[in-house]
């Protein structure tokens, strides 16, 4: 996602984002989505998609713009993001993974700031590109925000080969100062990651979000074409008008996918696919809407 087209698309994303708060709020993460408690505990300026009922008129009166009441479990709300950067990333059809799962960020973070929540993020690749921990408010929205549109600026040259998506979810943890609501948007296709996310789900609601393409279980007729894993440095050649071999091809990324599925229950995390040819609001929205069913 360019910076061209994340402009574009800023419009569409916050609307999107307010009918995706909504499902949020009234997902089944019931212990950080609660919506408006008891005890009045600070003001902040309105955003577009709030409710009007909550604008606190003295305030609104004496600043000249408008401002609504906050209450304590409102500012309790935590959510963290952390995004895989690494070159297999990279790899799509139409679209790539990284583009998608770019845009599923920007609109869980702008969903989050309509729900008042406290954000925070790690964005990687071989190394940790950025870091932060979970703040309020609208700058920190707009300074991820940015973040997130400059990965697109990275030249090639100073990417890292590799994926340290273990590191990334150990630095999570070590930021995370109370439950909060974590989505790791990956291929994860890295190694040794499943021991610090299962630690991480024992203390946070995680929802696993892996990016997929249509080429991962269907492969296009090309002929027999060369292929390099960026993420092993591995080699080969794929005879893609091989019947056998788009069967192999589809049967071994079933069994990850399914593998990968009974992984994230098995440690009460929640797992979610979302392919580049998906609408990612309309993926997300649909995910909270089914949580809030059962």
């Amino acid at each position: 996602m360019n910076a061209t087209r994340l402009a574009k698309k800023a419009s569409q994303l916050r609307l999107s984002a307010i009918s995706l708060a909504e499902n949020m709020q009234n997902g089944s993460f019931k212990s950080l989505y609660r919506g408006q408690g008891i005890e009045f505990s600070d003001v902040r300026e309105y955003l577009h998609g709030d409710n009007v009922r909550a604008i606190d008129w003295n305030v609104t009166a004496r600043m000249g713009r408008a401002f609504i009441k906050q209450y304590e479990e409102d500012k309790e709300l935590s959510v963290f993001l952390i995004l895989d950067c690494s070159r297999s990333m990279e790899v799509g059809l139409a679209s790539s993974r990284l583009s998608q799962a770019q845009e599923a960020a920007a609109l869980l973070l702008l969903a989050s700031e309509h729900i008042s929540g406290a954000i925070g993020a790690v964005f990687f690749d071989g190394k940790i590109l950025f870091s932060c921990e979970p703040k309020a408010g609208h700058e920190n929205s707009m300074m991820i925000l940015s973040k997130l549109d400059k990965l697109d600026s990275i030249s090639d040259e100073e990417k890292t080969d590799g994926s340290v998506l273990p590191n990334a979810i150990m630095g999570a943890a070590k930021l995370l100062k109370k439950r909060s609501l974590v989505f790791i948007l990956s291929d994860f296709r890295s190694a040794k990651w499943e021991k610090p996310f299962a630690q991480l789900a024992q203390k946070n609601d995680v929802v696993a979000v892996k990016i997929t393409s249509p080429a991962d279980s269907e492969l296009p007729d090309m002929g027999t074409v060369p292929f390099f894993d960026p993420e092993t440095n591995k080699k080969g050649l794929f005879p893609t008008l091989s019947k056998k071999f788009k069967h192999e091809w589809r049967e071994a990324n079933r069994q990850r996918t399914d593998l990968w599925k009974e992984f994230c229950l098995k440690h009460g995390a929640s797992p979610l696919l979302l392919s580049t040819e998906d609408d990612a609001a309309l993926v997300l929205s649909r995910f909270f809407k089914q949580k809030a069913r059962s």
